[in-house]
């Protein structure tokens, strides 16, 4: 369903030089098409292996793919002015922006996993309704702290990028201890080499979708300052004159139009 609403609104916001970019519509399949597989009866069951690759399918990979998809931009180019204000307004809002601090979604993102992991708690979500919430759990924090990291939507008030780096690195070391820690408590025996296996995978893998979403970090980084680079007399004369416009901004589209 979300991939297909997604699809839709592509559509209605056309192609072409000024239409929406290809490569977001592929980035939104791509990261509904990994959660699917995280959800899949392949992955079902209680073995750690499994349990494992499921967080980071639906926390670091699938809501990497989601985000540089750009769901909101998407929206507001395809909504009418008033709703695209009303939307502006919720971002605005100060609970939203407590929300998608980077601080606080790594919290959740990290936090969430240690409760999981290194307690009891994980007994506790053996049924299917608990089992599921810890999924969308999984899903919803990955994404929420995906956007704050490296998200290209408009947010007003967004961290600087120090800020930005500095919480992920301190995300990255976090799941590389708590990786360590689970591999250390691992028994002896057949369940314990799974254990093991499963911390090996958090641990190596997870590494691999940080950088990924470090370079996100940066390739949004990289393309967002292009119009403030240039000498500060050349800024106006410069956009008088048609000069290259962040993406977003084209085609009509301001987002100062949706936060006033």
């Amino acid at each position: 369903m979300l991939a297909l609403a997604y699809l839709a609104a592509a559509v209605r916001a056309g192609t072409g030089p000024h239409g929406w970019p290809r490569g977001r519509t592929a980035a939104w399949l791509l990261g509904c098409a990994v959660a699917a597989v995280a959800l899949s009866p392949v992955l079902a069951g209680h073995d750690p292996r499994a349990h494992m690759a499921r967080h980071l399918l639906l926390g670091m990979v699938a809501p990497l793919g989601l985000v540089l998809a750009a769901p909101v931009t998407l929206l507001l180019r395809v909504t009418e002015p008033a709703t695209g204000r009303r939307i502006g307004r919720v971002l605005r809002a100060r609970p939203v922006h407590v929300l998608v601090h980077p601080a606080t979604a790594a919290l959740l993102a990290v936090g969430g996993l240690y409760a999981v992991l290194l307690t009891p708690l994980a007994e506790a979500t053996g049924g299917q309704v608990p089992h599921n919430a810890l999924l969308l759990h999984y899903l919803a924090a990955g994404y929420l702290f995906t956007w704050s990291i490296a998200g290209p939507d408009p947010a007003p008030r967004r961290p600087g990028m120090t800020t930005r780096v500095l919480v992920l690195v301190l995300t990255v070391a976090a799941h590389s201890v708590l990786a360590k820690v689970l591999y250390a408590r691992a028994p002896a025996g057949p369940d314990g080499e799974k254990a093991r296996t499963a911390a090996q995978l958090m641990y190596y893998a997870g590494d691999l979708a940080e950088l990924a979403l470090a370079a996100a970090l940066f390739a949004t980084w990289y393309r967002r300052p292009a119009r403030t680079c240039r000498p500060r007399g050349r800024t106006r004369r410069g956009r008088r004159r048609g000069g290259r416009q962040p993406e977003g901004q084209t085609a009509g589209y301001s987002r100062s139009r949706w936060f006033t």
